[in-house]
């Protein structure tokens, strides 16, 4: 039986490391298809004129591929949405993990799961039709897709990411820790916020990180909001993010333009390992002290 039991420990633990090892071929695999596409035309272009024009006009008589308004547009795009949708999104899970009663907490964890299984075809299609005319109404200007549209589309669509995940943190925590701290004088509210939420910071962190990959990469929703123009990023102008700047001209592109689209593609890639690294080496850091 000993003999049986080890040989079907092994057997599954040889499937997890194939799985293992054909997930990091595959994200091998994108890394080294995308060099090897977008590096070619950072080499003819210049790599300070493509990191750093601010002109993108890949069809006109002599083009132009300056990506700097695609670069900013996200990076303001994002942290819009994470300053928007983080702090509404941890105070929603610490209220349905801590809080509320059990039939409210029913509802609101079936209306995030909802969110969460909605396509972002349709988060564009209502942000369209809704949110772009409410913005040229508000603020009296020409057109509503805009930069505010985009950040406040992105804001709701990361919610149902960092909701669940934070929530799965916070009631991991044991509930040892909460009564010691309620035993020595804190109130509940303290406790949550002192004791229960430093213990699941590493879970919220991560909610982040997967809410700032979804913002960075979704496109559809975004192309439907945005404007999709390439200007310098401005709160109420229509703007054109890296994600979109490749969907809008890939079915049509050929030659110089088609391979400096794959450059973006690239430079959005490198961008979101960048960030990765950089927030789990902040978690790790912290993990050690």
């Amino acid at each position: 039986m000993k003999n049986k039991s080890r040989i079907f420990e092994n057997a599954v633990h040889g499937i997890f490391l194939i799985l293992g090892l054909i997930t990091i071929a595959c994200v091998l695999l994108i890394t080294i298809y995308l060099i090897i596409a977008g590096i070619p035309a950072i080499k003819e272009i210049g790599l300070f004129k493509f990191l750093f024009g601010k002109t993108w006009a890949s069809t006109a008589s002599t083009p132009s591929y300056g990506i700097l308004p695609f670069i900013l547009t996200s990076i303001y795009g994002t942290a819009g949405a994470i300053l928007l949708g983080v702090p509404v999104g941890f105070f929603t899970a610490v209220y349905l993990a801590k809080l509320a009663p059990p039939k409210i907490k029913a509802t609101v964890q079936s209306a995030v799961k909802l969110l969460a299984g909605i396509p972002s075809v349709v988060y564009g299609l209502v942000g369209m039709l809704i949110l772009v005319p409410a913005i040229k109404n508000i603020f009296g200007i020409p057109d509503g897709a805009s930069l505010l549209a985009s950040v406040v589309v992105l804001a709701v669509m990361i919610l149902p990411s960092i909701i669940s995940v934070s929530m799965t943190s916070l009631e991991a925590v044991p509930k040892d820790y909460e009564y010691a701290s309620l035993a020595l004088g804190a109130t509940p509210v303290e406790t949550y916020f002192k004791v229960s939420v430093p213990a699941a910071k590493s879970g919220i962190t991560a909610s982040v990180v997967l809410g700032v990959g979804r913002a960075i990469g979704e496109a559809m929703a975004v192309i439907m909001v945005s404007g999709n123009v390439p200007n310098m990023p401005s709160l109420f102008q229509s703007v054109r993010f890296l994600t979109t700047a490749v969907a809008s001209e890939m079915s049509y592109s050929s030659g110089l333009q088609r391979e400096a689209l794959f450059s973006i593609a690239l430079v959005l890639f490198l961008f979101i390992m960048l960030i990765n690294a950089a927030l789990n080496f902040f978690l790790k850091r912290d993990k050690e002290r």
